[in-house]
């Protein structure tokens, strides 16, 4: 049984990336606010007597069955669903690792110059906008694979699918990326 102590830091330790992973999704940050904190609550009303190893794969189902909801809700309404999509590289023998590219340019935060801060925000722009644009599918898995570092079978319980679906659907994300990176000028 996880302690409140353990909910709570648990909680704050997903709070950020649920939200952009859920406004990638929804593409709204006024759902995906109420969508995370809808989620969060039902995680700590609903079930305060698990684990807290279990917390990060309920969280996830928990989040994306809320995300499903308002989609439903959003479909009555009118709305059209987006789609999610993943990263991958641009070839077999190069393949382009977006984190790894991040990584770079948060190691050099300390010593940059005004022009450098402002090239770093505007690839990190690019790359958000390149994420919004994948397919659902692809977004979902690269998100949850890339972002949230879920390996491929919690993925796959998460997103319904198969091991080989998510590792397809990463791949492709990925590929897509990267070539869309490229013709922005953006390399790793």
């Amino acid at each position: 049984m996880a302690t409140d102590k353990e909910l709570s830091d648990f909680l704050k330790s997903v709070e950020k990336r649920a939200f952009k992973r859920t406004a990638y999704t929804v593409r709204s940050d006024d759902a995906a606010l109420d969508i995370v904190q809808d989620a969060m609550i039902k995680l700590a009303e609903r079930y305060p007597e698990r684990p807290a190893a279990e917390l990060p794969l309920l969280f996830q189902r928990i989040l994306f069955n809320a995300t499903m909801d308002w989609f439903r809700r959003e479909k009555v309404r009118g709305a059209v669903m987006q789609n999610l999509s993943d990263f991958e590289g641009a070839d077999e023998a190069s393949e382009f690792d977006l984190l790894d590219t991040l990584h770079a340019l948060e190691g050099a935060l300390g010593s940059e110059g005004v022009d450098d801060t402002v090239g770093r925000t505007q690839v990190l722009q690019a790359i958000e906008a390149e994420v919004a644009e994948l397919p659902a599918r692809q977004r979902e898995a690269f998100l949850l694979r890339y972002l949230e570092e879920f390996d491929v079978s919690e993925t796959a319980a998460l997103m319904g699918c198969s091991e080989g679906s998510v590792k397809t659907h990463c791949s492709r994300a990925v590929r897509t990326l990267a070539e869309a990176l490229r013709a922005r000028g953006i390399s790793p």
